[in-house]
This record gives structure tokens, C-alpha cells and sequence, in this order.
């Protein structure tokens, strides 16, 4: 049974979020009101509610195949990051020549990686955005772990080795613990990334049923309500994802002080 005061000092610490929100649709709905705004150029928070209703089964369709193709880089664009950062701590010479790659790998704007990923796999394959948000991820995950990696004190590595404690055993006992909050603080940064990653992808062609050729299409014939729609479920669906990454970090390093705080 939920505890009722905590329960209430949850909602209480919300309040201001939930009064920001929502003065912010009041402001937005009366502004179009007041000053008769066009659709086409912002719709207002109503009618867009109510394409929700009238198109929620396309929705929600383009929606899960763009989250799942998020998801999917997201994982597979994280595991390449956390293993290239374990590689990089344990070796110099790994570091020194990975690190130039992931710098240009970030570097590289979304725009050309998307018809290069359409030409290796296909206009219509899910592989191609998840090619792409793969890249994305790579280079804050792997740089952040990197970091964590190799910011452990020299003393704590001292008295690790005075256990006797070989180079692996120092790396997951001392090292990988100490470096998880960075891990998950570019994780968050990565579930944001992943979603723009994915969407920017679609834009350039791909199946129907993902939100970026939902929303080219619905802008196309001038249907703003839905292409509005689409662009709210996107920040719907990587509020979500964001929030998943917090959950497992309160589950991994629930001793953190961040985790603590929060």
C-alpha cells in the first residue's frame, strides 16, 4: 500500500513542473485564439489533442517503429561505446587511436550519414537507423565511461594492487563502479540522441509507419494537426526512453549521491 505522505510529497515537489505545463498549453491555446493563428503555422494544443484521437492507431503505429529502431542503436550503439572505453582504459595505445575515430564520428552531421546508411542497407530497412543512431550514441557514451574509467584516485589503485588484485580485478571492482554515473549521465544524453537520431534518419526515406516520413508526408499535403501529433509523440516517446535509463540507474547505483538527492 503507497505510503500517503510520501505519495503527497512526490505530487508537492511535482507541482511546479505540472503548473509550468500547464500554463504553458493555456498561454499556447490562447495565444492562437487571440491573435488567430493559422494551423499551418501553429496549431493549437486542442485540435492536436483531438488528431490524437482521430489517428491513434497510425500514430502509435509510427510511433513503436521508430521507438524500437531508437531503441535498437541505442544498445547496440552503447555496448560498441562500453566495450572501445574498457579497451581504452586497460590499454594507452587503444585509447590514442580510438579516440581520433569517435571525434570524427561525432562530428559527421546526421545529413550525410543518412543516405550513406540508405545506399549500405536499403531505403526501407530498419538497419539503416539504427546504423545511424548507433554512431550518435557511440562517441558521448564511450568518452564519458573513458573518463570515469581512468578518474580513480592513484592511492585507491595502490591499495587495490597491495591486495594483490590483477589488473581485471581492479578494472571491474574499482574502476567500472567508480565510472557507472558517468556511464548513465551519457546514457540520458544518448536516449535524447537516439530519438533525433532515428527521426532525422526517416526523413530521408524509409517505411511509412516511422514518425519522420510521417510527419514529411503530413506536412506535405499541409495536415499540420497530424504532423504536430507526431512531433508530440516523439517527445513523448523520448521522455520515456529517458526515463527508462533513470530507472535502471536507481536499480544500479542506488548509493550514488545523485540517485540519493533525487
Amino acid at each position: 500500500m503507497t505510503d500517503r505522505p510520501e505519495f503527497l510529497r512526490k505530487v508537492y515537489f511535482r507541482l511546479p513542473a505540472i503548473g509550468i505545463f500547464v500554463g504553458g498549453l493555456i498561454v499556447w491555446e490562447g495565444m492562437v485564439r487571440i491573435f488567430d493563428i493559422k494551423g499551418f503555422i501553429l496549431p493549437a494544443p486542442t485540435a492536436i489533442a483531438a488528431t490524437f484521437a482521430t489517428e491513434t492507431s497510425d500514430l502509435l503505429a509510427a510511433g513503436a517503429g521508430t521507438f524500437s529502431t531508437a531503441l535498437a542503436g541505442l544498445l547496440l550503439g552503447g555496448f560498441l561505446a562500453v566495450f572501445t572505453a574498457l579497451a581504452a582504459a586497460r590499454w594507452r595505445f587503444v585509447r590514442d587511436g580510438a579516440l581520433p575515430f569517435a571525434i570524427a564520428a561525432n562530428s559527421t552531421p546526421i545529413v550525410v550519414l543518412a543516405p550513406i546508411a540508405n545506399s549500405w542497407f536499403g531505403l526501407r530497412s530498419p538497419l539503416g537507423s539504427i546504423f545511424v543512431v548507433a554512431i550518435l550514441v557511440f562517441f558521448p557514451v564511450m568518452i564519458n565511461l573513458v573518463r570515469g574509467l581512468l578518474s580513480v584516485e592513484a592511492s585507491e589503485i595502490e591499495l587495490m594492487e597491495s591486495y594483490a588484485a590483477g589488473r581485471l580485478a581492479t578494472l571491474w571492482k574499482l574502476q567500472f563502479p567508480h565510472a557507472t554515473p558517468y556511464l548513465f549521465s551519457a546514457l540520458k544524453v544518448a536516449a535524447a540522441l537516439s530519438l533525433i537520431g532515428a527521426i532525422v534518419k526517416e526523413f530521408f526515406g524509409g517505411s511509412q509507419e516511422r514518425l519522420g516520413q510521417y510527419i514529411t508526408t503530413k506536412a506535405g499535403l499541409l495536415q499540420f494537426e497530424e504532423a504536430w501529433a507526431a512531433i508530440v509523440l516523439a517527445s513523448l516517446f523520448g521522455i520515456a526512453l529517458y526515463n527508462i535509463v533513470v530507472l535502471i540507474e536507481r536499480r544500479v547505483i542506488p548509493w550514488h549521491v545523485s540517485v540519493r538527492s533525487a
